[in-house]
């Protein structure tokens, strides 16, 4: 148990000035381009999921919680706000980074998503075809969510919410490979099973950025598959979802949101799994 707690702390210690780096940029970049996104999705009609799984591949839930005001207010369409959940990475990039990830993986996760996000919103809109007007509300200045504190601060809270995260994942993962074997923690996720994606797709549900790193940190530990890997990263908005059901009072469109994001990111996992 020793030998796992101290590779647990060495894991994790070596990952904080990359997650403290990697996330000030994320939030100056997300700071700056907030604004200016919010009112290009709102604007963009059809053309919402195009910009909406683009703007979502930008790391943090931070864009995932702004279409769900958007969307609360009926801004904009529920393809649009379907694509940028499916986009949303939320900290898998920042983890990625820290544990040395080669670029080109990256690249083609997100890719993967922005693609999967913007082809869902487009049939979901298509199949909907309905159009309605309403006001633009700031719900977020209503709900109080502090988004106008300095990125310094806001990187500082970041990094130890998800060094905890990580840490904690990370012993867990440690255990379960020093106590039942690297094979017997993949049976656990089902790795290379047609129903690893049905497990990872109902992990990412989990309305926290604990679920995005516990997705990615299986995935780099060779726990599960890629397309389970993605299938998770899917369904994964952070807390957005959690944010849907304060901002949207019908319950059984959320719950049916939640239904499609599962099937899409289950249905993504499976295809991806047998493709490659």
């Amino acid at each position: 148990m020793l030998d796992v707690i101290i590779d647990t702390l060495l894991d994790t210690v070596k990952l904080i000035p990359f997650l403290f780096v990697a996330f000030l940029l994320l939030e100056a970049i997300e700071h700056k381009l907030s604004r200016k996104s919010q009112n290009k999705i709102a604007k963009a009609g059809r053309l919402g999921p195009l910009f909406g799984s683009l703007l979502g591949a930008i790391p943090q839930c931070g864009f995932s919680t702004m279409a769900t005001n958007l969307y609360g207010a009926r801004v904009i369409t529920l393809g649009s706000l379907i694509a940028i959940y499916l986009s949303t990475s939320d900290e898998m990039l920042p983890i990625m980074l820290g544990e040395n990830v080669p670029f080109i993986l990256m690249l083609k996760i997100i890719i993967t998503k922005v693609v999967i996000g913007m082809i869902a919103g487009f049939i979901i809109d298509f199949v909907m075809h309905k159009k309605e007007t309403y006001h633009i509300k700031d719900i977020c200045e209503e709900e109080h969510c502090h988004c106008e504190h300095g990125i310094l601060r806001s990187s500082l809270k970041h990094t130890l919410n998800i060094t905890l995260f990580i840490l904690l994942t990370n012993f867990v993962l440690n255990s379960g490979m020093h106590y039942l074997g690297e094979d017997r923690l993949s049976e656990l996720f089902l790795k290379d099973n047609f129903f690893g994606p049905f497990i990872s797709s109902l992990i990412g549900l989990i309305p926290n950025c604990g679920a995005s790193v516990m997705i990615t940190e299986l995935y780099l530990n060779d726990a599960i598959t890629i397309g389970s890997c993605i299938a998770g990263l899917l369904t994964g908005s952070g807390v957005a979802l959690l944010l849907l059901f304060k901002v949207n009072h019908n319950l059984k469109e959320n719950l049916s949101i939640i239904g499609l994001l599962y099937a899409i990111g289950v249905i993504s996992g499976v295809i991806i799994d047998i493709i490659i």
